[in-house]
C-alpha cells in the first residue's frame, strides 16, 4: 500500500522547501515545525521496478491515463453519498455530505487538471500524482480509493482546524523522546544483562536462573505457551507465581502472595517494583507489529536487574537505549550448545525419506494436513501437527505426543510457529518451501525466520526429560546428555536448497530501531481535536503521519488497529478509551466470521451489558452438537468459534461487568479444543491442491531469481537519464509522512 502523502499536501497545503538540510511543514501559510527541533533526515521515495506487475510506464503519456482513472473512481464516490456505511467510514454528515464531497471533488479535480497543462508538477503538491502510481501499482483502482478515500476523511476532518490546533497536533505527536513516558523508571538506577546467541545455547536458562534466585521478579516472553512454562516452573520451584496473558489470569491462592509474575510481553505491568525481570526474544523490538511491547518492557521495567534475552543483532540498539536511559549494560556472550548442519541434498520431494525426529514445515494449515495424511499413509508412521490457530493447548499436547519417545508419533509437521515457545525435541528440519503467502503474494522467508526455524533441530533435552527435572526444561537448558545432539537441516525441493544454505551462511543485519506506539492518554487527546463523527481510523492514521520521531524508533504498524476500527465505526456510543482498548483485541479479520462476533461484542460494550454468553447470536456454539467430521469446513468452524471465546474472554478482563459468563467460556473453549483435538485425526484434504501450490511457489523462485537478474543487467547498462517522457523522476517523501500505508481487498489494513 502507497503512503497517502497526498491527504496533507494537497488539502492542507503542506509542503517542502527547496534546498533545505531542515524540511519544512507549511500549513495555511504558518511553519509549524519552527516550534521544534527536527532530528530525522529528508526521506526520499523511490519508485523501482515491481516484479508483480511488470515494468511499469512511466511519464505524461501514462499520467493522464491514471488521471482518468482517478476522475472516474472521484465519480463513484459521489454515487456513494445514499450509503449510511459510506458517510460513516469517510465521517460525513449526511446534512452537508453533499456540500463537503463537491468541495473536495472540486479540489482533486482542479489538482488533478493542473498536471495535464503543466510539463512539470505543481510546487504546492510534489507527491500527488507519485502516491496515485504507487498506489494504483500495487492494488489497481482499489489502491486509488484508499488514497481518495483518506484524502477525504482529512478533508472534512481538518476543515475546522484553526492554527493553535494544528500547533497543539505537532505538540501531541511529538514521540522523539519515549523515555520520558516512564518517569517513576527514570528514577531509578539498573542494571541491564543482554543474554545473546543463537536457537539452543542456553542465554534464556542463564536468565531464569537468576529470576529463580531472586524475591521478587517478572517473566516476559511473546507466547502464552512460554509464559505458562515458567509459570507452572516457578511455582514447581516453590515461588509462588501468577499467570497474566491477554485471556487468561490464574492468580495464586492462598495466604502467601505471589511475588513473581509470568505474563506475555504485552501484559506485563510497569507499575511494580521487582528485583528481576526477564524479558525473552528481545529481537523482536524491531517486529513492526508487536515491537512496541517490547520497547515498552526495556524502558518501563521497573526492576533493579533488566535480564534481556535473544539474537546478537540487538546488541546494537540495546546498547544505545541503555546509554540513552542512564542504565548500566553487561553483555553475555553464548554459542549454541548442539551443532547445526546443513545437508547437502534435499529429500528431493521423496516422503520416504523421512526418519523419526523429523519436522517438517509447512506454511499453509490445509498442506500441513495434507501432508500429514500422505506421510502416515507412505510411511506407516504417526504425524503430530502444530500450527498458529491452533489452540495454544492442542499445540502443547501435539508437541508432547511427538516429544514423547514411547509412543507411535515419529514425525512433525509444522509451520513456523515452533520458531518460539515450543520444546520440541526435532533431530531435522525440513522445509516444505522457502517461500510463503503473506495474503497478497508469494515471499521468500527473510534470514532471521529461516534462522530462527533452522535452530529448533538438534536439542539437549527434551520435554519429557524437563518433566524428569523440572528445574531444566528443553527451551531453557543448557544442561545435558555430555554429546551434542547434531542438528540438521534441509528441505523437501532441491530448489530451495540453495536458499536455506546461503540463509544459515549469512549473518542478519543489525535491529537498528525499536518499535513504539503513542501512549493511551496521547491518542486520547489527540482525537479531541476532531469532529465527533470522524472515522477513529483516520484520527490513528493523522497522529501516525504527523509523529515526530527520533531516528531510533519507529512507529509500529497499525494494520490491525485500522482493520478493526473500521469494522467497528458503525457502532454508536463507544468512547474513544473503547474504540483503543477494541483496537488491541486480538482479532483475525481475515478468519471466518470474525467481523461479526467483533460488531456484536462492541455493542455489549457500548449498550454496557448483553454481554452474557448465551445471549450472543453471533457465537456459533451449535457446532459443538454437531458430530466430529474430516470435513474442512467443521474444522474451521470450531477454529474461529476458539478464537471466539478467546476474544470474549480477552474482553472480559477489560470491560468487567459486561462479559459475566467468564467460567462458562472458560469451559466451552476447553470443549472446542477437544473437538478440534478429535478432527486432527481424521481431517484430510485433496493431493492435487498441494501440487498446483508446489508448482506457484517453484514459480515465484524462478521469478525472483529473473527480477534480480533483470535489475542487475538495469543497473550495468543504465543509460543517461532519459527526458520526462518516459521516466518518474525520484519522488521526496514530506518532510511529516514516515508511513506507508497497505491495503486489502481495497480496505486500510495498516501503515509501515
Amino acid at each position: 500500500m502507497p503512503v497517502p502523502d497526498f491527504a496533507s499536501s494537497a488539502i492542507l497545503g503542506l509542503k517542502e522547501e527547496e534546498n533545505s538540510q531542515r524540511p519544512v511543514t507549511k500549513a495555511f501559510g504558518f511553519d509549524m515545525d519552527r516550534e521544534f527541533e527536527e532530528t530525522r533526515p529528508r526521506q526520499t521515495v523511490t519508485f523501482a521496478h515491481s516484479p508483480q506487475v511488470g515494468r511499469l510506464v512511466r511519464g505524461r503519456i501514462a499520467d493522464k491515463k491514471l488521471i482518468q482513472i482517478t476522475i472516474k473512481r472521484l465519480d463513484n464516490f459521489t454515487n456513494q453519498l445514499a450509503d449510511p456505511i459510506f458517510l460513516v467510514k469517510t465521517g460525513l454528515v449526511e446534512d452537508t455530505a453533499k456540500t463537503k464531497l463537491a468541495g473536495f471533488r472540486s479540489l482533486i479535480l482542479e489538482t488533478l487538471r493542473s498536471w495535464e497543462n503543466t510539463v512539470q508538477q505543481p510546487p504546492d503538491h510534489p507527491l500527488i500524482l507519485g502516491s496515485l502510481r504507487r498506489a494504483y501499482s500495487e492494488n489497481a483502482e482499489d489502491g486509488i480509493d484508499a488514497q481518495l478515500k483518506f484524502a477525504l476523511q482529512g478533508f472534512v476532518a481538518n476543515s475546522e482546524f484553526t492554527r493553535s490546533d494544528l500547533l497543539n497536533q505537532a505538540r501531541l505527536a511529538d514521540l522523539r523522546y519515549p523515555y520520558e513516558w516512564y518517569p517513576a523508571t527514570r528514577a531509578i538506577q539498573r542494571k541491564i544483562h543482554l543474554h545473546v546467541g543463537p536457537t539452543n545455547s542456553g542465554k534464556t536458562y542463564h536468565a531464569l536462573k537468576r529470576l529463580e534466585a531472586a524475591s521478587s521478579g517478572v517473566y516476559a516472553g511473546p507466547l502464552r505457551l512460554l509464559a505458562h512454562e515458567v509459570y507452572s516452573r516457578l511455582n514447581a520451584l516453590g515461588k509462588p507465581c501468577n499467570l497474566v496473558t491477554g485471556d487468561e489470569r490464574v492468580l495464586v491462592e492462598g495466604e502467601e502472595a505471589a511475588t513473581m509474575a509470568s505474563c506475555t510481553v504485552e501484559m506485563v505491568s510497569v507499575n511494580r517494583d521487582v528485583e528481576v525481570a526477564v524479558v525473552d526474544e528481545i529481537q523482536m523490538i524491531g517486529n513492526d507489529h508487536r515491537g512496541w511491547a517490547w520497547t515498552q518492557a526495556v524502558l518501563g521495567l521497573k526492576a533493579q536487574e533488566l535480564h534481556l534475552c535473544g539474537e546478537e543483532r540487538a546488541v546494537p540498539l540495546i546498547r544505545e537505549l541503555a546509554a540513552a536511559m542512564g542504565d548500566q549494560l553487561e553483555i553475555h556472550h553464548y554459542e549454541r550448545l548442539s551443532p547445526l548442519r546443513t545437508m547437502s541434498t534435499s529429500l528431493n520431494g521423496d516422503l520416504h525419506k523421512l526418519r523419526k525426529g523429523d519436522c517438517l514445515v509447512v506454511f499453509s494449515r490445509m498442506q500441513i494436513h495434507s501432508y500429514r495424511q500422505d506421510i502416515e499413509k507412505i510411511t506407516g508412521k504417526r504425524v503430530a501437527v502444530v500450527y498458529g490457530s491452533l489452540p495454544p493447548e492442542i499445540r502443547a499436547q501435539q508437541a508432547r505426543l511427538f516429544n514423547d519417545p514411547d509412543n507411535e508419533y515419529d514425525i512433525l509437521v509444522a509451520s513456523d510457529a515452533i520458531g518460539m515457545g515450543l520444546n520440541l525435541s526435532i533431530k531435522r528440519i525440513i522445509f516444505e518451501s522457502t517461500t510463503r503467502h503473506n495474503g497478497e503474494e508469494l515471499k521468500t522467508l527473510q534470514i532471521p525466520d529461516i534462522k530462527q526455524i533452522s535452530g529448533r533441530a538438534g536439542r539437549y533435552r527434551t520435554a519429557v526429560d524437563a518433566q524428569k527435572q523440572i528445574t531444566e526444561t528443553a527451551e531453557h537448558s543448557p544442561a545435558g546428555a555430555s554429546v551434542a545432539n547434531l542438528g540438521l537441516v534441509t528441505t523437501l525441493e532441491s530448489v530451495d536448497l540453495p536458499i536455506v544454505q546461503r540463509a544459515l551462511q549469512t549473518e542478519a543485519g543489525p535491529i537498528e530501531t525499536a518499535g513504539i506506539f503513542p501512549p493511551d492518554s496521547i491518542v486520547i487527546k489527540f482525537s479531541k481535536y476532531f469532529p465527533p463523527e470522524t472515522p477513529f481510523s483516520y484520527i490513528l492514521l493523522r497522529l501516525h503521519e504527523i509523529a515526530r520521531m527520533h531516528p531510533r524508533f519507529y512507529l509500529c504498524n497499525l494494520r490491525d488497529y485500522v482493520g478493526i476500527s473500521d469494522v467497528i465505526q458503525q457502532v454508536k456510543n463507544l468512547t474513544i478509551a473503547d474504540r483503543i482498548a477494541l483496537c488491541g483485541a486480538p482479532v483475525d479479520l481475515k478468519s471466518h466470521g470474525s467481523n461479526e462476533i467483533l460488531l456484536a461484542l462492541s455493542r455489549c460494550v457500548a449498550d454496557q451489558t448483553g454481554g452474557a454468553l448465551l445471549d450472543i447470536q453471533q457465537l456459533k456454539l451449535e457446532i459443538l452438537d454437531k458430530p466430529v467430521t474430516a470435513e474442512r469446513e467443521y474444522l474451521r468452524d470450531l477454529e474461529s468459534l476458539h478464537k471466539s471465546l478467546v476474544l470474549y474472554l480477552w474482553l472480559s478482563y477489560r470491560f468487567v461487568g459486561i462479559f459475566p459468563s467468564q467460567d462458562m467460556a472458560f469451559h466451552v473453549k476447553r470443549l472446542t479444543e477437544e473437538k478440534i483435538d478429535k478432527v486432527l485425526t481424521e481431517f484430510s484434504t485433496k493431493k492435487t491442491f498441494g501440487d498446483h501450490l508446489k508448482r506457484m511457489r517453484e514459480q515465484a523462485i524462478l521469478q525472483a531469481f529473473r527480477t534480480q537478474s533483470e535489475l542487475q543487467e538495469d543497473q550495468r547498462l543504465q543509460p543517461d537519464p532519459p527526458s520526462l517522457e518516459t521516466v518518474e523522476v525520484e519522488d521526496k517523501a514530506p518532510p511529516l509522512v514516515p508511513t506507508t500505508l497497505h491495503l486489502e481487498h481495497g480496505q486500510y489494513v495498516g501503515i509501515n
